[in-house]
């Protein structure tokens, strides 16, 4: 058995690739680049939870708990 060249192996690597989606994943990397984007913009040092929350388009339960969840998302 002959050793591969470099460039062979790559193209055998490469031929294996399969593309797999996880949704989820892709709207929480949306999701951190937008709060990223705004903490950038921001004049204050931090974004405060009422901004937090404009930013990912989700409002407050009312009872101090966790947000309802975000508004056309997903």
């Amino acid at each position: 058995m002959r050793a591969r060249r470099p460039e062979e192996e790559v193209l055998s690597v490469a031929g294996h690739r399969h593309t797999v989606q996880d949704h989820v994943a892709l709207v929480e990397i949306d999701l951190t680049g937008e709060l990223m984007i705004a903490a950038a913009a921001a004049s204050e040092e931090r974004l405060s939870p009422d901004r937090i929350d404009e930013v990912l388009d989700v409002e407050a339960d009312g009872d101090g708990g966790e947000p309802s969840g975000a508004a056309g998302r997903g």
